[in-house]
Parts: C-alpha cells; sequence; structure tokens
C-alpha cells in the first residue's frame, strides 16, 4: 500500500473533511425517507436528487478514508539537507531573475496561489532531487521554463 506523504495541516483538513461528511450521511437518509413519503419513486425528483447525493457523499467518505489511512505526516522542520525533497521551501529564480517561492507538499494541500504546489507537479518533480545554484528546466503547456534553484529551506 502505497503510502500518501502530507504536511499535518492537510492531514488534519482531510480528517475534518471526512468528519463533515460522516455528518452528512443522517441528514440525506432523513432526505430520502422524506422524498419516498411523497408517494410515487418513478417521477419523485427530490428522492433521486438525495440518492445521488447519498452515493456521492459514500464515495468521498471511501476516497478520503483511503487516503487517511495511507496518511504519512511529514514535517518539514525536522526535515534537512541539501537537496529539494518533499516540504522543502524552494526559492527560484526565472528568466528575469525574479524570484519565486514554492514549497512542495500533498495533493490536497497544494494551492498554487499560495505558493505550495503538489510533488506531482511537472514544477516540483523537475525540483526534487536538485541542489542550490543548479538550473532546472520545467516543461509546462505555455513551454519550456528555466528557473535556478537561490534557496532552499526546511520550515
Amino acid at each position: 500500500m502505497e503510502k500518501v506523504p502530507m504536511l499535518a495541516e492537510g492531514y488534519e483538513k482531510l480528517t475534518a473533511d471526512l468528519k463533515a461528511l460522516r455528518a452528512e450521511r443522517p441528514l440525506i437518509v432523513d432526505a430520502i425517507e422524506e422524498a419516498r413519503a411523497h408517494g410515487d419513486l418513478s417521477e419523485n425528483a427530490e428522492y433521486h436528487a438525495a440518492k445521488e447525493r447519498q452515493g456521492q457523499v459514500e464515495a468521498q467518505i471511501a476516497e478520503l478514508e483511503d487516503k487517511v489511512s495511507r496518511a504519512q505526516i511529514i514535517d518539514p522542520s525536522t526535515l534537512s539537507g541539501d537537496k529539494v525533497i518533499f516540504g522543502a521551501t524552494v526559492t527560484l529564480l526565472d528568466e528575469d531573475d525574479k524570484p519565486i517561492r514554492y514549497q512542495i507538499v500533498g495533493q490536497t494541500e497544494a494551492d498554487a496561489a499560495k505558493g505550495r504546489i503538489s510533488y506531482n507537479s511537472p514544477i516540483a518533480r523537475a525540483l526534487i532531487g536538485k541542489q542550490v545554484d543548479e538550473e532546472v528546466e520545467v516543461t509546462v503547456p505555455s513551454g519550456d521554463r528555466f528557473y535556478l534553484i537561490q534557496k532552499i529551506e526546511f520550515i
């Protein structure tokens, strides 16, 4: 069983989402019972909508339970080294010598607007294993980009 690396806050978000979905279960059952009381199920839109929502919630619960059970929580402040790894915060210089900062995180925590990229993203895959002063080429939909690794931190 493959582990799913994530930071502690990502794990907390997953467990909170799981708790919220589990709390929704009885509400869906109540909605199904109420819709059933309206009579003919073949043309009962409320019943079909509630059953569909029940299926969606159960699928999401199964997916989250799987991720939580395989979670490998990593605390970047306990890491060190001179290579880019999961949890590292990397400062890059782009082709215009403009600094860009990314933290490599799990898929559920990724938010490019906040500088948090998934370890599966093209940029992170290109960075992992590299050291300070190495140049990195990343192929993205808009073309090839080049970066210079300026700093690696574990914060």
